[in-house]
Order: structure tokens, then sequence, then C-alpha cells
């Protein structure tokens, strides 16, 4: 089958289009059209009932939340992650649900406070926020800087893909907002991994498709996509 990738530009999509071109498997991409509001039409709805992006249509029906998407292309297809009998089998999962449950989650609430709270109190919850994103990329810093062979390894797995996207996130998003908090030389073992994945043919691809830039994770810009924009 040929999958069916629901995107935008920018969007946690990427990380989901990074794993399908660096394992070569064969997919067409849907563009969710967010100016329009697309991803709260009837349509996508059956889809994703919670109305975010991304969707990949697979043989078992259509899959959404990116870690979920993640592990079931690791486990389908291998190469992306360790598989259910290796040793690292355990490490692997805990960091892929932890990329998922805390810092891709906080910075959703970064980005989006109206959603979660009242106008006055919305720089608070910012201000909150940053300092729990900077500790949760200290610790995968920490984590990475011993080498495993999961995270920034001479493989590169869905883990790699997903830091990877919520650094430049940080650097970048939201628009208007202060984010000297952030900056990625913080964090050297992140960094390199950064690195690293730029000089994949996976990575390439994206610069082509969403126009993420010739160094979307180290030294990111706004996307300038040939379809559909990231907010």
């Amino acid at each position: 089958m040929t999958y069916v990738l629901h995107y935008a530009p920018d969007n946690a999509s990427l990380i989901i289009r990074l794993a399908l071109e660096h394992r070569g498997l064969p997919y067409r991409t849907q563009l969710v059209d967010r100016a329009a509001r697309a991803q709260e039409s009837a349509a996508y709805l059956t889809l994703n009932p919670n109305g975010l992006i991304p969707v990949l249509e697979t043989p078992q029906g259509p899959l959404f939340e990116t870690g979920a998407i993640l592990l079931w292309l690791a486990d389908t297809h291998g190469n992306l992650g360790p598989g259910p009998d290796d040793t690292d089998r355990g490490d692997f999962l805990k960091w892929l649900f932890y990329l998922s449950n805390t810092p891709h989650a906080m910075l959703r609430l970064l980005f989006y406070p109206q959603k979660y709270t009242t106008p006055d109190h919305a720089d608070a919850l910012r201000d909150g926020l940053t300092g729990q994103i900077a500790r949760s990329f200290a610790i995968l810093d920490s984590i990475a800087a011993n080498n495993p062979k999961w995270l920034g390894g001479t493989e590169a797995s869905v883990l790699d893909f997903y830091l990877c996207a919520l650094l430049r996130w940080c650097a970048l998003y939201p628009v208007e907002a202060d984010r000297s908090w952030f900056t990625l030389r913080a964090y050297p073992a992140l960094e390199h991994i950064c690195a690293d994945v730029e000089t994949l043919p996976c990575t390439a691809a994206l610069q082509s498709a969403e126009g993420l830039g010739d160094t979307p994770f180290t030294a990111p810009r706004y996307p300038t996509p040939p379809e559909g924009s990231a907010t």
C-alpha cells in the first residue's frame, strides 16, 4: 500500500515524513490547509476526531498521535528503532513516550495557550513552561551524551527525528514571542544529533517539500513551503 500522510508544513507531520523518507516507504501527501482550518472539517475529523495533524492512512486504518505512528512504522518496517526483542527496546520506548508526553505536550501548551487558559493567564503559563521545557532538553542532552544506540547513534531512529523537530520549533515559534530562553548550543549532544540528521537524504527531501531551508535543525528559519502554511 502507498501510505497517505495528511500533513501541514512544519507541523508534527514532518517527523512522520522524515521516517517515511528515511525508510524509503511509498507514500503520498494530502495537505491539511490550516489557513482554511481544514483540520476541523468533517472529513478530517473522521480520520482524527481530535482535529490534530498528522494522520497516516495505513492498511490498519488511519493512525494519529505522532508517537503512535512512529512506533507503528518502526515495528512494521524495522530499521527505525530497536525491535520488540532487542535488549534496548525498553529504553527506546520510555524515551519515545517521554518525547511525546513531556516536551511535545508542553510545546503545544506554549504555542496555543488560548486553548488551555484564559488570556490574562497566558503569559504566566508561558513563563512556567519555558523552564520546564528547557529542563526536559537538559535531561535528553545528558542521555544522548552517553551515546545510546537509539538516540544519536550510527543509525538514525525515530527518536532523532522527533527530537530535531521539537528543537526546531523552540527556535521559531510562537512567532510573536520572546524565545531568548532557548539556544541549541546549550545542549551540545542534541546539537550534534541535529547536525547529523541534517546530512541525511530524508532531510533533503523535506527541505524541498516543505521549504525548510539549508539548516532546518541547527539554524532554522521560517519555512517557505510550496503549498500550505505552518500555522
